[in-house]
């Protein structure tokens, strides 16, 4: 079972989410019907540690096994998206692919869960350019920080649409 948990227009959710940085490009993905993109992830399971979360996640959308390298964000995530307010806590993990595991495309592809989500790297250089949320990721890329931090990010205003 995920952990997340509904209350009337309320969701709180435990996210992880993989930085997966390859020739400074990074990898984010969207929903087939978004407009907006994020890093490639998902829930956490009721009792399960986070770092196999983020392994799982990988391996589950891309089919691919990744070596988790260290952790760079912890964020309290506040934002609405369809017509919910969400309360987000994410564990943000840089990855990175374990040898001959994966090969770097330069065009959009699909995931292991078909035409669902859409996947594509990015120049890191050229994120401003995109509508990546949360927001933070587009300018915090330029400098990974060495040790992990701490945000609170307040974003309203996801809806699809807008």
């Amino acid at each position: 079972m995920d952990a997340t948990f509904y209350m009337e227009k309320t969701v709180f959710n435990y996210r992880v989410a993989a930085v997966m940085i390859v020739n400074n490009h990074i990898l984010i993905h969207r929903q087939a019907d978004d407009e907006h993109w994020a890093l490639p992830g998902g829930r956490v399971t009721v009792m399960e540690d986070s770092q196999t979360s983020i392994v799982r996640e990988v391996k589950e959308e891309l089919g691919i096994d990744v070596k988790v390298d260290r952790l760079l964000w912890f964020t309290e995530n506040f934002f609405d998206y369809k017509h919910r307010d969400f309360h987000e806590i994410g564990l943000y993990y840089h990855v990175s692919p374990l040898e001959g595991s994966f090969d770097f495309q330069a065009d959009a592809f699909f995931g292991e869960e078909g035409e669902r989500l859409v996947y594509q790297w990015v120049p890191i250089s050229q994120l401003a350019k995109i509508k990546l949320y949360p927001e933070f990721i587009r300018t915090s890329l330029h400098a990974v920080p060495e040790t992990p931090q701490h945000l609170i990010v307040k974003q309203y205003s996801i809806r699809a649409g807008k």
